[in-house]
Formats: C-alpha cells, sequence, structure tokens
C-alpha cells in the first residue's frame, strides 16, 4: 500500500500563489497516476485535477483551469500542484490520491489518499 504525504499548504491573500507537493513512497508500482481533490468546509471532496506516470496527461476541473498546474517528478515519485490567482472560492483541504488511471474529471481506481493540507485564501 502507497504513503502519500502532502505539503505546502497555508494562509494566503486572495491573488497569490502557493504549491502543494505529494509524495508516495511505498508499494507504488502499481499505480498509474495521481491526482488532487479538495474539501471545503460543509461541503463535500471534489475533483482538483490529476496527472498520469506515463505521457503526462492531465486534466483539470473547469474551476481551475488557467490557475493550476499540475507536474510530476517520476524519480521522486511526487506531484506537485502550482496554484495561482487564488481565490477565498479555493479554500478547503487538498488530498492527494494515487490511481489508476486518469479520466476528465476524476482519478480512476482510487487506491489511496494523503492525510491532506490546509489551504485558506483570505479575500
Amino acid at each position: 500500500q502507497a504513503q502519500l504525504v502532502e505539503s505546502g499548504g497555508g494562509l494566503v491573500q486572495a491573488g497569490d500563489s502557493l504549491r502543494l507537493s505529494c509524495a508516495a513512497s511505498g508499494r507504488t508500482i502499481t499505480y498509474n497516476a495521481m491526482g488532487w481533490y479538495r474539501q471545503a468546509p460543509g461541503k463535500e471532496r471534489e475533483f482538483v485535477g490529476n496527472v498520469a506516470w506515463t505521457g503526462a496527461t492531465t486534466y483539470y476541473a473547469d474551476s481551475v483551469k488557467g490557475r493550476f498546474t499540475i507536474s510530476r517528478d517520476s524519480a521522486k515519485s511526487t506531484i506537485y500542484l502550482q496554484m495561482n490567482n487564488l481565490k477565498p472560492e479555493d479554500t478547503g483541504v487538498y488530498y492527494c490520491a494515487v490511481g489508476i488511471a486518469v479520466l476528465p474529471g476524476s482519478l480512476s481506481g482510487i487506491l489511496g489518499w494523503g492525510q491532506g493540507t490546509q489551504v485558506t485564501v483570505s479575500s
């Protein structure tokens, strides 16, 4: 089973940037993709974006397209979420996950989650 550790969250102002990291360890060999989800207070967890290990295909939620970018470092089994022009509605706990494949709007076959990192954007 893979272990995922997120980092990089914090409190920022609207318009600022943050970069989140998610490092995977353990049995990562069977996982072909990773992704980011977020959960705002009182709301369900929602898809943010994903990336495939092979080919680096990425998909993003419409709400973050053009502002967020996911990248990966295969050698480190780490993915990053670069968040620019942050808005108060981006506030929430951000979780990374490992899965089987990327799909538009979701990560297929999620097999594990990180503990989450808090992002708070003040207006």
